[in-house]
Protein backbone atom coordinates (compact mmCIF):
# COMPACT_ATOMS: atom_id res chain seq x y z
CA UNK A 1 0.00 0.00 0.00
CA UNK A 2 1.62 3.51 -1.14
CA UNK A 3 1.79 6.01 1.81
CA UNK A 4 -0.34 9.39 1.42
CA UNK A 5 2.25 11.74 1.22
CA UNK A 6 2.19 15.21 -0.32
CA UNK A 7 5.61 16.62 -0.98
CA UNK A 8 5.46 20.68 -2.32
CA UNK A 9 7.10 22.12 -4.86
CA UNK A 10 8.55 24.77 -2.26
CA UNK A 11 10.00 21.31 -0.07
CA UNK A 12 10.79 19.90 -3.68
CA UNK A 13 12.76 22.73 -4.77
CA UNK A 14 15.08 22.53 -1.16
CA UNK A 15 15.45 18.67 -1.00
CA UNK A 16 15.70 18.19 -4.66
CA UNK A 17 13.26 15.94 -7.12
CA UNK A 18 15.85 12.39 -6.67
CA UNK A 19 15.38 12.71 -2.72
CA UNK A 20 11.50 13.70 -3.22
CA UNK A 21 11.27 11.05 -5.32
CA UNK A 22 12.58 8.75 -2.69
CA UNK A 23 10.29 10.06 -0.57
CA UNK A 24 6.98 9.38 -2.44
CA UNK A 25 8.40 6.18 -3.20
CA UNK A 26 8.26 4.99 0.52
CA UNK A 27 12.49 5.47 1.38
CA UNK A 28 12.58 7.92 4.67
CA UNK A 29 9.58 8.27 4.80
CA UNK A 30 7.65 7.02 8.22
CA UNK A 31 5.01 4.73 8.59
CA UNK A 32 3.82 6.49 11.50
CA UNK A 33 4.85 9.37 13.09
CA UNK A 34 4.02 12.26 15.62
CA UNK A 35 2.40 15.07 13.72
CA UNK A 36 4.34 18.48 13.72
CA UNK A 37 1.20 20.23 14.35
CA UNK A 38 -0.91 18.72 16.50
CA UNK A 39 1.61 16.31 18.14
CA UNK A 40 -0.88 13.22 18.03
CA UNK A 41 -0.15 10.16 16.00
CA UNK A 42 -0.61 9.84 12.53
CA UNK A 43 -0.10 6.99 9.88
CA UNK A 44 1.44 7.85 6.24
CA UNK A 45 -0.76 5.18 4.94
CA UNK A 46 -4.03 5.73 6.65
CA UNK A 47 -4.22 9.27 6.43
CA UNK A 48 -3.31 12.46 3.88
CA UNK A 49 0.28 13.30 5.35
CA UNK A 50 2.28 16.45 4.31
CA UNK A 51 6.38 17.21 4.69
CA UNK A 52 7.24 20.06 6.48
CA UNK A 53 10.78 20.97 5.85
CA UNK A 54 12.23 23.22 8.65
CA UNK A 55 15.28 24.79 6.96
CA UNK A 56 18.27 26.95 8.95
CA UNK A 57 21.04 28.36 8.22
CA UNK A 58 23.07 26.06 7.74
CA UNK A 59 20.79 22.54 8.47
CA UNK A 60 17.27 21.56 7.86
CA UNK A 61 15.10 18.79 9.57
CA UNK A 62 12.39 17.20 7.64
CA UNK A 63 8.95 16.51 9.76
CA UNK A 64 5.83 15.22 8.98
CA UNK A 65 2.31 16.50 9.50
CA UNK A 66 -1.05 15.30 9.32
CA UNK A 67 -2.70 17.36 5.73
CA UNK A 68 -5.54 18.28 7.74
CA UNK A 69 -2.89 20.29 10.38
CA UNK A 70 -0.73 21.99 8.19
CA UNK A 71 0.20 21.88 4.13
CA UNK A 72 3.47 20.74 3.04
CA UNK A 73 5.57 23.70 3.37
CA UNK A 74 9.01 24.98 4.53
CA UNK A 75 9.42 27.07 7.33
CA UNK A 76 12.69 29.19 8.00
CA UNK A 77 14.00 28.95 11.51
CA UNK A 78 17.00 30.24 12.62
CA UNK A 79 19.69 27.82 13.86
CA UNK A 80 18.45 28.23 17.44
CA UNK A 81 15.52 27.36 16.99
CA UNK A 82 16.06 23.80 14.98
CA UNK A 83 18.33 22.94 17.65
CA UNK A 84 14.95 23.45 19.48
CA UNK A 85 12.62 21.46 16.76
CA UNK A 86 15.27 18.32 17.11
CA UNK A 87 15.10 18.18 20.33
CA UNK A 88 11.20 18.41 20.47
CA UNK A 89 10.83 15.69 17.76
CA UNK A 90 13.41 13.51 19.96
CA UNK A 91 11.95 13.28 22.98
CA UNK A 92 8.71 10.75 23.28
CA UNK A 93 7.36 12.86 26.45
CA UNK A 94 6.77 16.49 26.93
CA UNK A 95 5.89 18.39 30.44
CA UNK A 96 2.30 18.73 30.11
CA UNK A 97 0.23 21.97 29.34
CA UNK A 98 -1.49 24.47 31.42
CA UNK A 99 -5.32 23.74 32.22
CA UNK A 100 -6.96 25.07 29.24
CA UNK A 101 -8.77 28.08 31.15
CA UNK A 102 -5.49 29.03 32.26
CA UNK A 103 -3.29 31.99 30.16
CA UNK A 104 0.39 30.49 29.81
CA UNK A 105 2.87 34.01 30.77
CA UNK A 106 6.43 33.25 29.37
CA UNK A 107 9.36 36.53 30.46
CA UNK A 108 11.42 36.02 27.73
CA UNK A 109 14.62 36.96 26.44
CA UNK A 110 15.64 41.05 25.22
CA UNK A 111 13.94 42.82 23.28
CA UNK A 112 14.98 42.88 19.54
CA UNK A 113 14.51 46.15 17.99
CA UNK A 114 11.34 46.65 16.53
CA UNK A 115 10.93 47.26 12.64
CA UNK A 116 12.32 49.27 10.51
CA UNK A 117 15.92 48.56 12.33
CA UNK A 118 16.18 44.72 11.86
CA UNK A 119 17.65 42.91 14.91
CA UNK A 120 19.87 39.51 15.70
CA UNK A 121 17.98 37.07 17.34
CA UNK A 122 17.93 38.21 21.12
CA UNK A 123 20.39 36.95 23.30
CA UNK A 124 19.99 36.89 26.96
CA UNK A 125 23.98 38.22 26.97
CA UNK A 126 23.62 40.59 24.96
CA UNK A 127 21.00 43.09 24.19
CA UNK A 128 20.30 45.35 21.42
CA UNK A 129 20.70 49.09 21.31
CA UNK A 130 16.96 49.83 21.00
CA UNK A 131 15.70 48.10 24.48
CA UNK A 132 16.36 50.54 26.83
CA UNK A 133 14.20 50.70 30.45
CA UNK A 134 15.80 53.94 31.31
CA UNK A 135 19.87 52.97 31.70
CA UNK A 136 22.03 52.39 28.79
CA UNK A 137 22.87 48.67 28.37
CA UNK A 138 20.43 47.74 30.62
CA UNK A 139 18.29 45.47 28.38
CA UNK A 140 14.17 45.42 28.69
CA UNK A 141 12.83 41.97 29.15
CA UNK A 142 9.61 40.67 26.79
CA UNK A 143 6.52 39.11 28.83
CA UNK A 144 4.74 37.01 26.73
CA UNK A 145 1.42 35.71 27.67
CA UNK A 146 -0.91 32.85 26.12
CA UNK A 147 -4.45 33.24 26.29
CA UNK A 148 -7.77 33.15 24.62
CA UNK A 149 -9.43 36.46 23.57
CA UNK A 150 -13.45 36.37 22.64
CA UNK A 151 -14.26 38.02 19.60
CA UNK A 152 -17.39 38.16 19.68
CA UNK A 153 -18.58 35.10 20.23
CA UNK A 154 -15.81 33.91 19.06
CA UNK A 155 -12.58 32.36 20.71
CA UNK A 156 -9.07 33.44 19.06
CA UNK A 157 -5.76 32.05 20.08
CA UNK A 158 -3.71 35.26 21.49
CA UNK A 159 -0.51 36.41 22.53
CA UNK A 160 -0.14 39.70 24.61
CA UNK A 161 3.41 40.86 24.49
CA UNK A 162 4.65 43.39 27.32
CA UNK A 163 7.97 44.55 27.60
CA UNK A 164 9.63 45.13 31.75
CA UNK A 165 10.55 48.52 30.90
CA UNK A 166 10.68 51.15 28.07
CA UNK A 167 11.56 50.59 24.69
CA UNK A 168 13.12 53.28 22.58
CA UNK A 169 14.33 53.45 18.86
CA UNK A 170 17.98 52.89 17.95
CA UNK A 171 20.28 55.12 19.90
CA UNK A 172 17.33 56.76 22.02
CA UNK A 173 19.53 56.49 25.29
CA UNK A 174 16.87 58.92 27.31
CA UNK A 175 14.74 56.04 28.86
CA UNK A 176 11.31 57.32 26.68
CA UNK A 177 9.00 54.23 25.86
CA UNK A 178 8.78 54.04 22.23
CA UNK A 179 7.72 50.77 21.85
CA UNK A 180 3.96 51.18 20.91
CA UNK A 181 5.39 53.73 18.22
CA UNK A 182 7.80 51.11 16.95
CA UNK A 183 5.04 49.06 16.34
CA UNK A 184 2.49 51.53 14.70
CA UNK A 185 5.67 52.03 11.94
CA UNK A 186 5.89 48.23 11.15
CA UNK A 187 1.81 48.35 10.56
CA UNK A 188 0.34 47.30 13.94
CA UNK A 189 -3.03 49.28 14.46
CA UNK A 190 -4.29 51.01 17.76
CA UNK A 191 -7.44 48.82 19.10
CA UNK A 192 -10.41 50.52 19.90
CA UNK A 193 -12.76 47.67 20.50
CA UNK A 194 -11.44 43.81 21.50
CA UNK A 195 -13.95 42.26 20.43
CA UNK A 196 -12.84 43.11 16.62
CA UNK A 197 -10.81 40.99 14.87
CA UNK A 198 -7.63 43.29 13.62
CA UNK A 199 -6.32 43.08 10.56
CA UNK A 200 -3.31 40.32 9.17
CA UNK A 201 -0.29 42.58 9.05
CA UNK A 202 1.91 41.22 5.65
CA UNK A 203 5.38 39.47 6.57
CA UNK A 204 4.79 38.85 9.66
CA UNK A 205 4.11 35.72 11.38
CA UNK A 206 3.68 33.59 14.42
CA UNK A 207 5.71 30.07 14.53
CA UNK A 208 3.90 27.00 16.30
CA UNK A 209 5.70 23.54 15.85
CA UNK A 210 5.98 20.31 17.46
CA UNK A 211 2.81 21.74 19.78
CA UNK A 212 4.93 24.65 20.91
CA UNK A 213 5.43 28.25 20.25
CA UNK A 214 8.84 29.16 19.14
CA UNK A 215 9.11 32.75 17.86
CA UNK A 216 6.91 35.56 16.31
CA UNK A 217 8.57 36.80 12.71
CA UNK A 218 8.85 39.92 11.17
CA UNK A 219 9.93 40.90 7.65
CA UNK A 220 13.82 40.68 6.35
CA UNK A 221 15.38 43.68 5.00
CA UNK A 222 16.19 41.03 2.48
CA UNK A 223 13.58 39.27 1.97
CA UNK A 224 11.56 36.06 3.35
CA UNK A 225 11.21 36.05 7.52
CA UNK A 226 13.87 36.81 10.39
CA UNK A 227 12.89 36.34 13.64
CA UNK A 228 11.44 39.46 16.03
CA UNK A 229 10.81 37.26 19.21
CA UNK A 230 11.90 33.82 20.21
CA UNK A 231 11.77 31.58 22.64
CA UNK A 232 15.20 30.18 24.10
CA UNK A 233 13.20 26.99 25.13
CA UNK A 234 9.96 26.33 22.61
CA UNK A 235 7.00 27.25 25.19
CA UNK A 236 3.69 24.87 25.69
CA UNK A 237 1.09 26.15 24.80
CA UNK A 238 -2.88 24.87 25.71
CA UNK A 239 -4.41 22.42 23.17
CA UNK A 240 -7.47 24.82 23.46
CA UNK A 241 -5.07 27.95 21.97
CA UNK A 242 -3.84 25.66 19.50
CA UNK A 243 -7.23 24.37 18.09
CA UNK A 244 -7.57 28.14 17.71
CA UNK A 245 -4.91 29.29 15.99
CA UNK A 246 -5.08 26.04 13.58
CA UNK A 247 -8.80 26.23 13.06
CA UNK A 248 -8.76 30.19 12.09
CA UNK A 249 -4.89 29.89 10.54
CA UNK A 250 -3.76 33.02 12.43
CA UNK A 251 -2.54 34.29 15.79
CA UNK A 252 -3.66 37.65 17.53
CA UNK A 253 -0.57 39.66 18.65
CA UNK A 254 -1.91 42.49 21.32
CA UNK A 255 1.27 44.40 22.66
CA UNK A 256 1.28 46.85 25.14
CA UNK A 257 3.61 49.09 27.19
CA UNK A 258 5.74 48.10 30.58
CA UNK A 259 3.62 47.54 33.19
CA UNK A 260 -0.28 47.55 31.80
CA UNK A 261 -1.39 43.59 31.68
CA UNK A 262 1.02 42.45 33.41
CA UNK A 263 1.00 38.64 34.57
CA UNK A 264 -2.72 37.05 34.33
CA UNK A 265 -3.24 34.08 35.74
CA UNK A 266 -6.58 33.05 33.93
CA UNK A 267 -7.99 34.61 30.49
CA UNK A 268 -10.77 35.97 32.20
CA UNK A 269 -8.36 37.92 34.20
CA UNK A 270 -6.34 39.01 31.00
CA UNK A 271 -9.74 40.27 28.91
CA UNK A 272 -9.93 42.85 31.99
CA UNK A 273 -6.98 43.85 31.91
CA UNK A 274 -6.90 44.21 28.53
CA UNK A 275 -10.18 46.11 28.16
CA UNK A 276 -8.40 48.46 30.57
CA UNK A 277 -5.26 48.99 28.73
CA UNK A 278 -8.01 49.78 25.12
CA UNK A 279 -9.73 52.08 27.47
CA UNK A 280 -6.61 54.30 27.86
CA UNK A 281 -5.69 54.17 24.46
CA UNK A 282 -2.66 51.78 25.37
CA UNK A 283 -3.11 48.82 23.33
CA UNK A 284 -1.84 47.71 19.64
CA UNK A 285 -2.53 44.66 17.25
CA UNK A 286 -2.47 42.48 14.62
CA UNK A 287 -3.31 39.48 13.18
CA UNK A 288 0.00 37.30 12.17
CA UNK A 289 -0.66 34.14 10.03
CA UNK A 290 0.69 30.86 11.35
CA UNK A 291 3.95 30.01 10.21
CA UNK A 292 4.78 25.96 10.30
CA UNK A 293 1.43 25.22 11.40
Amino acid sequence: MPRMLDVSDEVRSEIGDDEADRLLGGAHAPDSYECTSCRTPGDAFQEPTSTVLFVGEETAVLAFAHARCIPSQVVPVSEEQLAGAVRSISQSQDAPAAGPDAAATHPQPPVPAPVPAPAPAPDAASAPAAARPGAPGQAAILGITCGLVLHGDAGHASLVVEPTGPVGRPGNTTGEDEFLDLLQDAGFQPVTDLDKTPDQLPGWSVLVAMGKLHAILQPAAAGGSTGWWQAHQPLQVTDAWRFAANQLGEVTMYAVPAGTVGRQPREDLLRQALERAVALGQVVAASLPLAGT
